[in-house]
């Protein structure tokens, strides 16, 4: 990898996360809610992207395109850490169904979004 192929990667990554912020705060209105209905979506739409730009990797993309659009930009948008840490306030604060509801669904979710990604790739 070129150190330009490092920076382009690594400002793809901040444009994500900028966007994961954005999308967070317009779908939740800026509010702390009780579940973190944002970061689940932002998840499952980042999965399905990301699934997508795998199924295309195959044929369409190459690898310096995945690797800017993948490892890049929905690495920066999707975030596990987020998730990890939401989970485990709400189980702090005794907020136990939620707490699994969330891990649970985030996995399965993001699975069958990131499979309906690669499928949907597989018809181009």
């Amino acid at each position: 990898m070129s150190v330009f192929q490092l920076v382009v990667v690594a400002v793809a990554g901040g444009v994500g996360a900028g966007l994961r912020y954005s999308a967070d705060v317009l779908i939740t209105g800026g509010a702390r809610e009780r579940f973190p209905r944002g970061i689940f979506l932002v998840n499952a739409a980042g999965s399905f992207a990301l699934g997508v730009v795998t199924g295309l990797s195959a044929h369409i993309l190459s690898a310096d395109a995945v690797a800017v659009l993948g490892t890049g930009l929905l690495g920066g948008f999707t975030t596990f850490s987020t998730v990890s840490v939401d989970t485990a306030l709400m189980f702090r604060d005794g907020q136990a169904r939620r707490a699994v509801s969330n891990l649970v669904g985030t996995v399965v979710v993001c699975v069958a979004a990131a499979s309906a990604g690669i499928a949907l790739a597989a018809l181009v």
